[in-house]
Order: C-alpha cells, then sequence, then structure tokens
C-alpha cells in the first residue's frame, strides 16, 4: 500500500469514529454498509481470490464488533459472530479444500449433547434460545471459523491484508473513546476496571480489541515501516491505542497484547538473516523506549492508580488477596460441577443458574475453559482437547505460519479471562490453522532450473 492511500484510510476510519461519536445513529448505518459491502465483495470476487476476501471480512467484523455495541449498532449482542459464522459459510461452500477437518467437525458435534441437557431441564428460569446463543454462538463460530480456515492457503503478503482491515475500525474506537472521555483523571477514582474509560462499555472486552490493536501495529512497526513516514505513523497509532488500553483498567487484554507481541518477535527473529537481526535489535530499544513513556504518561494521567492496578493494589497500595478478582471461586465452582456431572454436563447455560441457586450470586467466571467442562460434561472435556491440540500438531508438521504462537496465545489467554464473549478469539484462532505461502523469486526458480538442465 502507498503511503498516500495508507494514510487516506486511516483518516477515513478517524472520520468515521467522529461521525458517530456525534451521530450514533450512524453506528446502525455503519454495521449495515460492513454487511452489504463485504457479502458484495465476497461474491463478486474470482474464485480465486474469494477466500482472501472472506478472510478481510471476517476481520473487519472483529475489528468493529465491541465499537458497534457500544454505540448501540448491533441490532442482537450476538450480530458480528453471526455475520463471521454467515461469511466463514460462503467460504465454506464456494472456496475448494483438499483436506477436510474431521476434528472441528466433530467438535461441532460434541456441543450437542449439552443443548439436549439443558432442554431436558428447562425451568421458570430459563429462557432455552437466549441461553443457548449467548453460551454457544462462541464456540460455534470458533468451530465454523476453524472449518474455513484449516490448512486454508494465504500468500504471506495477503495475511498482513487481514491483520490491517482488523486494525482499522480500532482507530475508529480509539477516536470515539478520546472525544468520550478526553479528560481521563476527572474518571479515574480507584484501581477498579474504568468504565468510563471504555466509552461506557465493558472495559474487559475494549480492553481485548484494543491490543489486538497493539499487536498489529507492532507488526507493522517492525516489518512494514520501510521508511521513517510510516514507522512514526504506525508508532503514534501503537501508541495512542496503547494507552487508551491501559487506561481500561482491564489487565488481560493488555497482557495478551504483551505476550503475543513478544512471541511474534521471537518466531520474526529467528527467521531472519544477520542484517535483519540487526536492525530488528536496533528497533526493539525504540519499541521498548516507546512502551516505557505510554506507560509513564498513563501513569501520570490516573494519578499513579495504573502502577497500584498492574501491581495488585487496592486504592490505597494494600495488596488485594486475590488477584483474579474473585474469577477463582466461580472457576472452582464450575469445576466441582463437572466433577458431579462427569459425562454430560449441567446443560448449556445451567451452571449460572445453579450457582444462583446454591450461593445467591448471578455471575459468570468468564473461563471457558472451566464452563464447557461443566456444561458438557465428558464431550466438552473432548471438545476442549480437540481445540487444544490440533493446531499443535499441524504446527509440528507445517511451520510456515510465523504468526501461529501470537494467533494461538490470543485464543488460549483471552479464553481465560474473557470467555467467547466477543468474536475475536474464535477468529483469530482460525487464523492459527492457515497455511502461509512464500512465493519463490523469479530467479530462484530460473537459477534451479539451469542447474537441473546442467546436471541433465
Amino acid at each position: 500500500m502507498k503511503n498516500f492511500d495508507y494514510i487516506k484510510i486511516i483518516f477515513l476510519h478517524i472520520l468515521i469514529g467522529f461521525a458517530i461519536y456525534s451521530f450514533e445513529i450512524l453506528s446502525k448505518v455503519y454495521l449495515l454498509g460492513i454487511f452489504i459491502y463485504f457479502t458484495r465483495t465476497i461474491f463478486r470476487t474470482k474464485p480465486s481470490q474469494r477466500a482472501l476476501k472472506v478472510l478481510i471480512a471476517c476481520a473487519y467484523v472483529i475489528g468493529s464488533e465491541v465499537f458497534l455495541r457500544m454505540t448501540g449498532g448491533s441490532p442482537l449482542y450476538e450480530t458480528s459472530k453471526y455475520m463471521v459464522i454467515l461469511f466463514c459459510l460462503i467460504g465454506i461452500v464456494t472456496v475448494k479444500q483438499k483436506e477436510q477437518p474431521l476434528a472441528y467437525i466433530l467438535y461441532l458435534f460434541f456441543l450437542i449433547p449439552g443443548i439436549l441437557v439443558a432442554g431436558f431441564n428447562v425451568t421458570e428460569q430459563t429462557t432455552l434460545r437466549t441461553a443457548i446463543a449467548f453460551n454457544l454462538s462462541g464456540p460455534v463460530c470458533l468451530g465454523i471459523a476453524a472449518i474455513f480456515c484449516f490448512k486454508l492457503k494465504i500468500a504471506y503478503q495477503d495475511i498482513h491484508k487481514v491483520l490491517f482491515f482488523m486494525a482499522l475500525p480500532l482507530v475508529s474506537t480509539v477516536v470515539y473513546l478520546f472525544f468520550y472521555t478526553p479528560d481521563i483523571r476527572e474518571t479515574v477514582t480507584g484501581t477498579g476496571s474504568n468504565f468510563a474509560a471504555s466509552g461506557g462499555f465493558g472495559p474487559n472486552q475494549v480492553a481485548t480489541v484494543l491490543g489486538i490493536g497493539m499487536f498489529v501495529f507492532s507488526i507493522r512497526f517492525f516489518m512494514l515501516s520501510p521508511s521513517l513516514f510510516l514507522k512514526i505513523i504506525n508508532g503514534v497509532l501503537l501508541a495512542v491505542i496503547s494507552y487508551r488500553g491501559i487506561v481500561t483498567f482491564s489487565r488481560g487484554g493488555i497482557i495478551t497484547a504483551l505476550f503475543m507481541i513478544a512471541a511474534f518477535l521471537y518466531i520474526y527473529f529467528n527467521k531472519v538473516n544477520i542484517k535483519a537481526k540487526f536492525r530488528i535489535s536496533r528497533t526493539v530499544f525504540v519499541f521498548i523506549g516507546i512502551g516505557l513513556m505510554i506507560w509513564l504518561y498513563s501513569s501520570m494521567q490516573t494519578s499513579g492508580f495504573i502502577d497500584k492496578r498492574y501491581a495488585n493494589q487496592d486504592a490505597s497500595g494494600r495488596e488485594k488477596a486475590d488477584i483474579s478478582t474473585g474469577r477463582v471461586e466461580l472457576i472452582s465452582f464450575e469445576i466441582d460441577e463437572f466433577l458431579k456431572n462427569p459425562v454430560l454436563g449441567v446443560g448449556v447455560g445451567k451452571v449460572k443458574e445453579l450457582r444462583q441457586q446454591k450461593e445467591g450470586v448471578v455471575v459468570a467466571s468468564h473461563n471457558e475453559m472451566s464452563r464447557i467442562l461443566s456444561e458438557h460434561g465428558l464431550f466438552g472435556l473432548i471438545a476442549l482437547l480437540i481445540l487444544l491440540l490440533t493446531p499443535l500438531i499441524f504446527r509440528f508438521k507445517n511451520r510456515s505460519n510465523v504468526f501461529f504462537y501470537s494467533c494461538y496465545i490470543f485464543w488460549f489467554l483471552t479464553i481465560n479471562h474473557s470467555s467467547m464473549r466477543i468474536a475475536a478469539p474464535a477468529f483469530i484462532y482460525g487464523l492459527s490453522l492457515i497455511d502461509l505461502q512464500f512465493k519463490t523469486s523469479i530467479k530462484k526458480k530460473q537459477i534451479k532450473k539451469l542447474k537441473i538442465a546442467n546436471i541433465k
């Protein structure tokens, strides 16, 4: 992408963020525009490029999901998941794939018994359709995305397009957040999650998607900034997204982003030649410097409360007893229910009802691993093992995907602190399964042919 085009598309998304802040009704128009534009693009593109267009469409939906929710653009809470499922199903039907992902087909079948158990145990408190839609839309989205992405051949330069389209709506999100709460100092009163700094929406979800933005613009800072101009642009975008992610006071998304970036840098550094290693090493020092400045500014803007938050302290500086903010007890409850109902589980959406009955509280653990065990039993355990092991087995045979560990880490850490409330872990898990294709230069091919001819 040329510098002018790059700036133009970034500026367009800055305008989108400002326009929706000024007139929130435009958020619904934005959603409709996303659906119409990408549906037409997928069907009008030639078959050889359709897989890429499907990935780009899903990536853009992933990036815009939280923004649409916080601005009232989604008619249904799970709209973005349904769109990702739809786009991936179009890809499955219209894109030819040589290998059948039987593991993920089985994974989807293993989710069915939990639905039946929930259906046979309906109470007055149960809204079965809502419980299934809320608790299974994420896992089903993951299964469909994995089926589409499994061993899907994508050119190396094209994966950068997919990631970039995922980050574009996050630019709009950050612009909206700056207008929503221009002065962070006025919103910070303690070390708890900051809804005001998160656009009035869930800080956990906002931090999670902004963490994706941190990761994407870190990649662009290291790999796709050949000029000083682009380095500055990508560095500024990285800085503002990181800052707004940090001041949500939700640690999970930011820590996950740091692990993703570390995994990417490790793989990238080990794949390049000595000259590139030297260049990367110098850039790392600049990168760390930017990170320290972002943290220092965040600390100043929050009067030091952000330092206490990450040190697991309360507003008075006393260390909190539970770093998990109560999640350990919730997970323990779900594990206990799994042990009591080891074969079929308690049924989809039922563990929250049981917690209310036994403990008098309505709260979710936000941990997908313990939830799938408690609600699906043995079938859930097998489904979870499929999700954990299949990408690792694929990676053992195919090491082409330089973003494999970053994507796998994002999925694993996110489902453990934010469950699958958003579609991002489902789709990004799918990206860990793609087969990146690196083009051999024409010159190398010609040399190889000459060698073969000489041998003959």
